[in-house]
């Protein structure tokens, strides 16, 4: 069942928003529920507030190296936190693009 606050956003066809000036954070918790992460903690909104602030500074969604790296965050938390793909599903959650190097 699709929540309605994501009937009027478009997705590609991998799941990552097309256009992330519609991104809010009620659309962020609708993602991360359809993603299977039931709610997000403070630790997932630090994660994803550094991912769209690197995604304003640089264009592109930052990969799991840059998170770890730059946000500070162990790559075992970012992978309890947002298991099965965690740059690729942070990037999903954040409204961003596919990061490079994602398969």
């Amino acid at each position: 069942m699709t929540n309605p606050i994501l009937e009027n956003i478009q997705f590609d066809a991998e799941g990552f928003m097309t256009d992330k000036s519609q991104w809010t954070k009620d659309i962020a918790v609708a993602i991360a529920e359809q993603e299977g992460i039931e709610t997000l903690t403070e630790s997932h909104w630090n994660v994803i507030d550094y991912c769209r602030f690197a995604g304003e500074q640089t264009g592109k969604s930052p990969t799991l190296r840059t998170i770890t790296d730059s946000a500070g965050v162990p790559t075992k938390e970012l992978f309890a936190l947002f298991p099965k793909g965690p740059a690729k599903k942070v990037a999903k959650i954040s409204g961003l693009g596919k990061p490079e190097g994602c398969v």
